[in-house]
């Protein structure tokens, strides 16, 4: 076990007490998953992630972290790595993860409820550049079943047939997003990210006279909730209703199999808020994401 001792001067009244941080393994999947239950509409992306891969794997593209009181018991969890996450009340804790997000040098993003991650971006400042970029975003949820429009008869979960299109349409969502493309930072890894989820059903696509009209991700899919990305419209098919059609369809689809269906939506994004709201999602909270200086 690692045992961490910070100062940190934005909290001068009370210095961080030591805590242990144990890098948890595959024994510890019960345990970091009954902590995380505690609160799953706000954990469900390391949930989801565990349950699709496991605590320690390299699917995960980081490492699960557990902070434990003095009593042995789970006070936080958190996936260091390429996207950190983390789930906790305890400024120790939080200062023991935003140090080890120092320390990793495949540290990306940071993603969270917007006041926790505030919290957190105060301990990671500790002599440290600030993020460069920092992305304020409405998470949108549905719950119930909505009347549907007219089916639309082309969205489907997508086949290595149209690897392809999901591919490219993917790359440029995140280009526009954070401003790295991933076909050239790790276009080999890219593609099989993309071709896994393919495989485990979790992509839905709407192929029309051989174009990509509409695409979505299934990132998390749990009994409690399921967790949307990579929600794209093409351009010609914008701004007459068909992006709001298929989300809702899509919606009714998974809420067969689960309570909550959410998304994120970057704040200031009008007409993606106006499609959500259409298909009956309303806002529940807000996060942050903070993209890192990149070492």
């Amino acid at each position: 076990m690692l045992r961490v001792m910070r100062e940190n001067p934005r909290f001068p009244d009370a210095a961080i007490s030591p805590g242990p941080i144990q890098p948890l393994e595959n024994q510890h999947k019960a345990e970091a998953l009954n902590f995380l239950s505690v609160r799953p509409l706000h954990t469900f992306v390391m949930t989801g992630w565990i349950q699709d891969n496991g605590v320690a794997s390299p699917l995960n593209r980081g490492t699960f972290y557990g902070y434990r009181d003095q009593e042995g018991r789970l006070e936080g969890v958190a996936l260091i790595g390429h996207v950190t996450l983390f789930e906790t009340d305890s400024d120790s804790a939080l200062a023991a993860f935003a140090w080890l997000t120092q320390n990793c040098p495949s540290a990306n993003a940071v993603m969270g409820e917007a006041g926790k991650v505030s919290r957190f971006l105060n301990y990671y400042m500790d002599g440290r550049s600030r993020p460069r970029l920092i992305c304020r975003e409405s998470l949108f949820e549905r719950r119930s079943q909505e009347e549907s429009d007219e089916e639309i008869p082309s969205l489907c979960l997508a086949t290595p047939n149209e690897m392809e299109f999901v591919v490219r349409v993917h790359a440029q969502m995140a280009l526009e997003e954070t401003g790295v493309n991933p076909l050239e930072v790790d276009p080999t890894g890219f593609r099989q990210r993309c071709a896994r989820r393919i495989r485990q059903k979790r992509v839905w696509v709407c192929v029309e006279d051989g174009r990509l009209t509409f695409k979505a991700d299934v990132i998390t899919d749990l009994r409690e909730i399921t967790y949307l990305e990579g929600v794209y419209v093409s351009p010609e098919r914008r701004g007459n209703r068909f992006g709001a059609r298929c989300v809702r369809q899509l919606t009714n689809t998974l809420l067969k199999r689960t309570k909550s269906v959410c998304l994120l939506v970057r704040e200031k994004n009008a007409a993606a808020e106006a499609c959500y709201r259409k298909a009956g999602f309303t806002v529940r909270d807000y996060y942050e994401t903070l993209f890192l200086q990149t070492k």
